[in-house]
């Protein structure tokens, strides 16, 4: 089954993401230009080559090693316009590579150096990803891109990105998130936000058993009330060598807690020792809501097709697989039920039902 899977069908066929970061995802020829506007300092100005530093700073085993990679890439997304064309070309890239819906997440309280509004962040991103989907549709690449607005864990603006968050809900963005490192700063410092969102009927995801254990996990679900897992990945940890799971591990998967996994990022920060060796095999057979993400495209030198691609060739994945990835990933969104029954029923099935006839 594997040989019958060639990358450029990959491709080609609807593919859903949930985690993607936007100050993860830039082009290095774009980042090149914007830092050349703003008097920023690169390790090197040859595009080719600063694409390739980004994949070897980002591939320590360290996940606080992999965050100091975004200096770069925050330090240029310091104006509307440089925002507005970064958002324009994720959502290109993302319809190029076969997404037909992604939730793209940034921190607008990172992009405010250059005396921006935390509004006027979030509507130059807004504007951009309308750009961007606009230009797609008319190349004939359907796309619909949500907004996640996400507050620093290791900040206090968690509050105050909750409710920016849903002032914008109406304008593109559909949900809420907590990143950053996770230990020493476990979610429930910020439950007066989780806290305001479930009162506004507001979806929310939050980064939890990246680098960090089941106690990250139990604290995103029972505490704070997460829709979705950021990786949980570790969730792993609470389940036995035959198989049986654990009481948590037990609930996320009869709860169908989705979990945002992303293999290639996993890897880099020491998650994981290698995509063979990644839980979402195990995961998957024990069905649990697993979904394949991205996490940073350009920091992990990858995109959708390229994270699917790893797992049928760890897996021996068919198009079956894809197609139950793709499926979860899709009823998982932040975006209206119907909504969503639409791009299943007739974006992604038919798709696959002729790569599967």
């Amino acid at each position: 089954m594997v040989a019958t899977i060639r990358y450029e069908d990959i491709v080609k066929i609807p593919k859903a993401l949930l985690h993607d970061h936007l100050d993860g995802g830039l082009r290095p020829a774009t980042i090149v230009d914007l830092a050349a506007e703003v008097g920023h300092e690169l390790p090197t100005t040859d595009p080719e080559a600063l694409g390739r530093w980004f994949a070897d700073a980002a591939d320590s085993g360290s996940l606080e090693r992999y965050l100091e990679t975004f200096a770069h890439t925050v330090a240029v997304m310091q104006t509307a316009p440089a925002l507005r064309r970064v958002a324009r070309e994720c959502a290109l890239d993302l319809a190029a590579d076969g997404v037909v819906y992604a939730e793209v997440r940034f921190a607008p309280e990172q992009h405010l150096e250059r005396d921006l509004s935390l509004d006027e962040v979030v509507e130059a991103v807004l504007a951009g990803f309308a750009e961007g989907t606009a230009l797609a549709v008319d190349a004939g690449l359907g796309i619909r891109v949500g907004t996640l607005l996400t507050a620093m864990r290791h900040a206090a603006r968690s509050q105050e990105i909750a409710e920016l968050a849903v002032r914008h809900r109406d304008a593109g963005v559909v949900g809420f998130d907590i990143a950053g490192a996770e230990a020493g700063f476990p979610p429930t410092r910020h439950l007066d936000a989780f806290e305001y969102l479930q009162r506004e009927n507001f979806h929310f995801t939050i980064h939890a058993g990246e680098a960090f254990g089941l106690p990250s996990i139990w604290q995103a679900i029972q505490w704070c009330g997460a829709d979705r897992l950021g990786h949980g990945v570790r969730i792993v940890d609470d389940i036995a060598p035959d198989g049986s799971l654990g009481r948590l591990a037990a609930y996320v998967r009869d709860k169908r807690i989705p979990l945002e996994l992303c293999p290639s990022s996993n890897v880099q920060t020491g998650a994981v020792d290698s995509i063979a060796d990644h839980p979402i095999g195990l995961l998957r057979d024990l069905r649990f809501r697993v979904t394949v993400n991205t996490d940073n495209r350009l920091m992990s030198g990858t995109s959708m097709s390229r994270e699917m691609a790893l797992l049928v060739e760890a897996f021996g994945y068919g198009w079956k697989e894809l197609q139950w990835f793709t499926i979860n990933a899709m009823k998982s969104a932040f975006i209206p039920f119907d909504e969503r029954l639409r791009i299943i029923d007739e974006v992604i099935k038919p798709a696959y039902a002729k790569l599967l006839a």
